[in-house]
């Protein structure tokens, strides 16, 4: 469960956790396609989400992210996790090399479709949630998990940032749509879910408020909850 599609599904580049990861002589990843869409992700962070406080990352993939928006935030620290050890490696990669003035901690080990989320539970209630491009690379479970989990975890006002590509009412981009088939052709649990048909019900289920739609960049989305 992580980070990053290609910003245009019909592109020659593989899509999502499924590119090319280039490595340094650490243990740092890289994903091209974050490389493409850090910046506009990083706009709508400083626009919706909070500058300072506590927040916890769900599927840090990479840890890329995390390296992008919290070291212009000094009053902000950003908690990695991930359930993949590569992933956590290459975060803790990230928050070493850009040394403890960055804010990036952890990372933890967290899988969203647990009851528990580990040592999560003793750092709750966060301030904040971020969570890009999980939902369409891995179980449902995993969104009804991060929905209930940040119901539980998000102190009230508290908000969550969930970044990807989403159909909307039924229908999605061609891109999109193709991306979604290529997703079940390797997996049947995966696909681009459905914001207004699978992915709110959970979040008003969980005591969360959709905010704010902000379309991207390679028909992405930013979604911003509230928790009430």
């Amino acid at each position: 469960m992580t980070e990053d599609r290609s910003d245009d599904p019909s592109a020659d580049d593989p899509h999502s956790a499924l590119d090319a990861r280039a490595r340094q002589t650490d243990a740092r990843r890289f994903s091209p396609s974050i490389a493409r869409n850090r910046d506009a992700v990083r706009a709508v962070f400083l626009q919706h989400m909070l500058a300072e406080g506590t927040l916890l990352e769900i599927a840090s993939g990479t840890g890329e992210h995390g390296a992008h928006i919290a070291p212009g935030l000094p009053g902000l620290d950003w908690w990695y996790s991930d359930i993949d050890a590569d992933g956590r490696a290459s975060q803790a990669a990230w928050a070493s090399h850009l040394g403890p003035g960055a804010g990036l901690k952890g990372p933890l080990r967290i899988d969203v479709s647990a009851g528990s989320w580990g040592e999560a539970d003793a750092l709750a209630p966060f301030d904040a949630m971020f969570c890009a491009n999980m939902l369409h690379i891995a179980p449902f479970a995993a969104a009804q998990g991060l929905m209930a989990g940040a119901g539980q975890r998000l102190r009230q006002g508290g908000r969550m940032m969930v970044y990807g590509p989403f159909a909307r009412h039924g229908e999605m981009a061609p891109s999109n749509q193709r991306f979604s088939d290529d997703l079940k052709s390797r997996d049947p649990d995966w696909g681009v879910r459905d914001l207004d048909r699978e992915i709110g019900p959970l979040a008003r289920a969980a005591g969360l408020a959709l905010v704010e739609v902000v379309e991207m960049p390679a028909n992405n989305l930013s979604v911003i909850f509230e928790r009430e």
